[in-house]
């Protein structure tokens, strides 16, 4: 099997805050998803990623980010085993971020052997 990184990827919004029961909701949403891939034995490992960053560019000064301007922000990723490209599709049908407009961005892993 092959390592597939899934990138969230959802439109920025100025939405207020979700209620704690809401927030309660959505983490058990993400957590049966995943809990089903893991039972499948092809979890590997998932982060959500903070709102704060920097951005380095070789010759310019380093930048705060994600910034105002951006309308697309990547929320966070998991990486899963599958067969091939077809086998991770069908891991992120369940994603929660599609039931919310977002879109999921599957990319393989590149073992390097040394």
């Amino acid at each position: 099997m092959k390592e597939f990184m899934m990138l969230f990827r959802t439109e920025k919004n100025d939405n207020p805050a979700p209620s704690p029961e809401q927030m309660q909701e959505m983490v058990k949403t993400w957590q049966d998803w995943i809990g089903g891939i893991a039972a499948q034995g092809k979890f590997v490992a998932t982060n959500a990623l903070g709102g704060q960053g920097k951005t380095i560019q070789k010759g310019k000064p380093v930048t705060d980010g994600p910034y105002a301007e951006v309308k697309e922000i990547v929320g966070g990723y998991i990486i899963v085993k599958a067969d091939n490209f077809d086998d991770a599709v069908e891991l992120s049908r369940g994603c929660p971020t599609l039931a919310i407009g977002g879109s999921v961005e599957i990319r393989d892993v590149m073992v390097f052997d040394n």
